[in-house]
């Protein structure tokens, strides 16, 4: 392998790394919602 495909992979990892963050994200904002929602018929 070279070096410049030593670099390409890296940055092919780092790329799935940030979609794996910002699945995340999106889920906990999902949850966060639904949570809010059980919140305020909690509250009535």
């Amino acid at each position: 392998m070279t070096e410049e495909e030593k670099e390409v992979e890296k940055e092919v990892e780092e790329k799935k790394e940030e979609e794996k963050e910002e699945e995340m994200e999106k889920e906990e904002k999902k949850k966060k919602k639904k949570e809010r929602k059980k919140e305020k018929k909690k509250k009535k």
